[in-house]
């Protein structure tokens, strides 16, 4: 029985690896909003360009 502090280790470790993990959103309401509108933007942007492509491409496969 040489396991007497085994529970306290890995308190020790998941309380560690607990403290490292994300938390809440730390961003203010107004912060937040325009976080959202410019990843929408950038999506917004990807889809016409892969939606130009698709275009473009659309006459070539038989």
């Amino acid at each position: 029985m040489a396991r007497g502090n085994q529970r306290d280790k890995a308190r020790e470790k998941n309380l560690k690896e607990a403290a490292g993990k994300k938390g809440k959103n730390t961003q203010t309401g107004t912060e937040f909003a325009r976080t959202k509108e410019d990843q929408a933007a950038i999506m917004r942007a990807k889809q016409a360009a892969a939606d130009a492509k698709k275009g473009e491409g659309a006459g070539t496969k038989k």
